[in-house]
């Protein structure tokens, strides 16, 4: 085992990190090695998943130290090919503790039927998990995002929207799944949750409405 790696198994961000990845996994969130996760480990870098690993057996070492600086990604092995979103998320806003990319029927479903930029969920008590999100009066928008497999445009197209606003901790790729992030691991977590069940909610009420 190299230092690196000896580092990721002692590093108790990467512990709790792969731990949420697992359990994200037992709810099929992320099927076949799809979805990647990531948590910052400093100003301008953070450890990311590597490309291909079942999220169901993520360990430290599965963790890759990537470092950003003027714009360029810097990794000394093959992260995630959504690395670079990643990366964008952090230099948009330095509260950001942790990134969580699933791949879940729901959401993916979801994210084709929606031709706007944005989708507003109303009158669900849930959007609470949503931070800043205080009534299920008030509108809560996710945005969405056509999915491209260049990940370097989808990451300027979001930082392109968030100049004109903030996004609310996450956003829909159509066709592809969500992105949700965090001031730190368990409020990205809860984004997670609180995102996943306000989709199923919309999902269920879709149905019933035709």
């Amino acid at each position: 085992m190299n230092n690196t790696a000896q580092l990721h198994q002692l590093n108790p961000n990467a512990i709790a990190l792969c731990a949420l990845g697992r359990w994200i996994a037992s709810r099929h969130w992320v099927p076949a090695t799809g979805g990647n996760f990531s948590i910052r480990s400093s100003e301008h870098s953070a450890l990311v998943t590597a490309s291909g690993k079942d999220k169901g057996e993520l360990s430290p070492q599965d963790l890759l130290p990537v470092s950003w600086q003027g714009g360029e990604l810097s990794c000394p092995g093959k992260p995630s090919a959504e690395t670079a979103l990643h990366a964008q998320l952090y230099q948009l806003d330095g509260q950001i503790k942790a990134v969580l990319h699933t791949h879940s029927v729901q959401a993916t479903v979801f994210s084709r039927l929606i031709t706007e930029d944005s989708y507003q969920f109303n009158g669900y008590e849930m959007q609470k998990a949503i931070s800043g999100n205080t009534s299920h009066d008030c509108p809560c928008p996710l945005a969405v995002f056509d999915n491209t497999q260049h990940i370097p445009t989808l990451a300027a197209q979001v930082r392109q929207r968030w100049q004109q606003q903030p996004l609310n901790w996450g956003l829909l790729v159509r066709g592809h799944g969500l992105y949700v992030w965090g001031r730190s691991l368990d409020e990205a977590k809860r984004h997670l949750e609180g995102w996943e069940f306000l989709i199923n909610c919309e999902l269920e009420r879709l149905k019933l409405a035709r």
